[in-house]
């Protein structure tokens, strides 16, 4: 299947790099490009694009504008591509507003920059083909309160998460129905590029009542804690005489750093059967393997079920393996942690 897609920027520089490295990709067609959103809602009835990768900084229109232009329609699905340093705050906004993914703009012809770049975009670019509107299918499904906090049996030692598109949504839904006393760490990785994850940690920290902050070398980890692995990096977790702790790592290089297998494997190695792993909507494998590791070491891994994923990918390959003991829609999942921890 060919995925048609739109370029909107107000950059020529950024149209021509964008189109360039996703014309180079076999099964994507640029149908065109738009240099502000009133250019990209004309060119949208006219080519009926399947994704539209959408700048925020515009004038006419800005990507925020053109987005609740689009509120409401099955189609085009639309990936974010803005700079880290000033649109991150942004950027969190775009997604809450109905985009399904980041990608970091390019600021030079580095070739080593621009072949991270297609790699990232061509990926987020076919895996926004393939999802389902997070508002959408967030509004399929009841909300739930925080539940009522109370004693705990603690089982675990650590609860890690994996997430990619669609991710930054369901992260925060599960982490608002966690109590402030939650007994058990959270470690975090979720696909975000590098500049955007800070400020991801702040926005929940924010929003929930658990403490939720960026990974940082030699982090602890501790009850009511959730620490989201920094973009760039993979977060690894260890174990001293003071407990766990997380280290940040550039090795190996993969598409995806941080990578949910690089923290699910290191969480089966220090913790064992103390781990309760969650691998939430995404596109891809990333977490299969991490999965693999830790049901050899006893650890409990929760998938996030079809009917509330934007993209049915990540769950799907752990749960068709049989890797998991459970699955649950994402309204569900905060019930299911607490039931398991």
């Amino acid at each position: 299947m060919t995925t048609r897609v739109l370029v909107v920027d107000d950059s020529a520089f950024a149209r021509k790099v964008l189109r360039e490295v996703l014309q180079a990709a076999p099964n994507v067609e640029v149908v065109g490009t738009a240099r502000d959103g009133l250019d990209a809602l004309t060119k949208i009835e006219e080519l009926d694009p399947d994704v539209v990768t959408l700048d925020l900084m515009m004038p006419n229109l800005d990507g925020i504008e053109t987005l609740r232009a689009l509120a409401g329609r099955a189609r085009p699905n639309v990936v974010v591509v803005c700079m880290a340093e000033s649109d991150s705050d942004l950027a969190l906004h775009a997604l809450a507003e109905g985009a399904v993914d980041i990608v970091h703009k390019p600021t030079a012809l580095a070739t080593d920059r621009l072949y991270e770049l297609a790699q990232e975009l061509v990926f987020k670019v076919e895996s926004a083909a393939l999802a389902r509107p997070a508002r959408a299918s967030a509004a399929s499904e009841p909300g739930s309160l925080p539940p009522a906090s109370g004693a705990y049996q603690r089982s675990r030692d650590v609860v890690v998460i994996g997430a990619s598109t669609g991710g930054p949504q369901a992260i925060e839904r599960v982490l608002k129905a966690l109590p402030a006393d939650f007994p058990v760490p959270i470690a975090i990785v979720v696909h975000l590029p590098v500049g955007f994850t800070q400020s991801f940690a702040e926005r929940l920290n924010a929003d929930c009542a658990l403490a939720v902050v960026e990974a940082s070398q030699g982090v602890r980890l501790a009850g009511g804690q959730v620490v989201i692995a920094r973009g760039g990096s993979h977060l690894v977790l260890e174990r001293d005489a003071g407990g766990l702790y997380g280290v940040l790592r550039q090795e190996p290089r993969s598409l995806h750093r941080p990578a949910v297998d690089q923290l699910f494997t290191s969480a089966a190695q220090v913790a064992g059967d103390k781990v309760l792993a969650v691998v939430l909507t995404g596109m891809g494998d990333d977490g299969l393997l991490g999965s693999r590791a830790l049901h050899a070491a006893g650890a409990t891994v929760v998938v996030e079920s079809e009917s509330s994923c934007v993209v049915y990918g990540m769950p799907r390959v752990v749960w068709e393996a049989k890797l998991a003991a459970h699955q649950a829609p994402i309204a569900s999942i905060a019930d299911t942690i607490l039931k398991l921890v």
